[in-house]
């Protein structure tokens, strides 16, 4: 297996290519790793290949926040400079300078 590595990093904040969000990357998967039915419910005209890294993201757009799941091939990087308005990028992150979230050190046993 042909392993890519990621474009984007945790931390940075992008934009989608055709829809109207952005967020900041929290997690990002080698290849896409999710339901079949999800990968399904969309639209096979758009429907992107599944052997590229995809990104788990804290997305807002004009009306809400929520958590999406984007491939690479759809993400543009975000170039206006401003945080991404989710409340739980302090959940994960303790920083936002110069476009960019700094990750929170993880605790561990």
């Amino acid at each position: 297996m042909d392993t890519r590595l990621a474009k984007f990093a945790i931390g940075q904040v992008v934009r989608h290519r055709i829809f109207p969000f952005r967020g900041v990357i929290f997690d990002v998967d080698p290849t896409f790793a999710n339901t079949e039915e999800w990968w399904n419910s969309i639209p096979e005209n758009i429907r992107p290949r599944k052997d590229q890294p995809f990104y788990h993201l804290l997305a807002e757009n004009d009306q809400n926040t929520y958590v999406a799941y984007v491939s690479e091939q759809n993400l543009l990087p975000d170039d206006t400079g401003e945080p991404v308005g989710h409340p739980h990028t302090a959940l994960i992150f303790e920083g936002f300078q110069d476009g960019h979230y700094n990750m929170r050190p993880r605790v561990a046993h």
